[in-house]
């Protein structure tokens, strides 16, 4: 089941990647608000996959486009995911208006981990500037199934079994590990979100 946090603006841009999770969230809000497409193009093979198909889908369905190049060298202190996160974000924060992005319940489970095991827990934060995160109560699967369900198109992200990325050995290695020890992990951070934002 889709949930979401917070109230959500009528009119707003959403970041789409071509994922499951960005093409459902893009869906999803289209059926009940005006909304406007970005795509950031990280200018790999994937990224071309990525942007046609996102292309494609809206112009299919009649919901309007905007599409960024990275236009900045990547820094030799930054990682390559440190360069295409912090490039995403100006682009994003840089928009005259609200921009929402899919990040969901599992995400929010990986960045604790992540964060924990370098000593301080966090939690995604609801919102960054004009960057707004409403799906942090959603599970990942949720976003899959409704793509499934509504024929939406998405391609998956190579990157995501990539281990050079510290967010994939979080997925694959240690979370598998931390639901081995708390099969309830998504339940105990779904009450972190929800305590966090008071909603509870």
């Amino acid at each position: 089941m889709i949930r979401m946090v917070g109230s959500l603006p009528e009119k707003t841009y959403v970041a789409v990647s071509g994922g499951a999770d960005s093409m459902a969230v893009l869906d999803f809000l289209s059926r009940t608000r005006e909304v406007i497409a970005i795509h950031v193009d990280h200018g790999t093979e994937h990224g071309k996959v990525a942007r046609t198909l996102v292309e494609e889908y809206c112009w299919a369905v009649g919901i309007p486009l905007q599409i960024f190049e990275l236009d900045r060298e990547q820094d030799a202190r930054e990682s390559k995911e440190e360069y295409w996160r912090n490039e995403r974000y100006r682009i994003f924060t840089a928009l005259k208006g609200p921009l929402i992005t899919c990040h969901h319940l599992d995400d929010v489970i990986e960045w604790y981990l992540f964060s924990t095991l370098h000593g301080e827990s966090k939690i995604i934060p609801y919102e960054r500037e004009n960057v707004i995160r409403p799906f942090l109560l959603t599970p990942r699967v949720a976003l899959r199934r409704w793509c499934e369900r509504k024929e939406i198109p998405f391609v998956d992200d190579p990157g995501n079994e990539d281990e050079q990325y510290m967010r994939t050995i979080i997925r694959h290695h240690i979370l598998p590990q931390a639901m081995r020890v708390n099969p309830g992990l998504h339940k105990v951070v779904s009450k972190l979100v929800k305590k966090k934002y008071e909603l509870v």
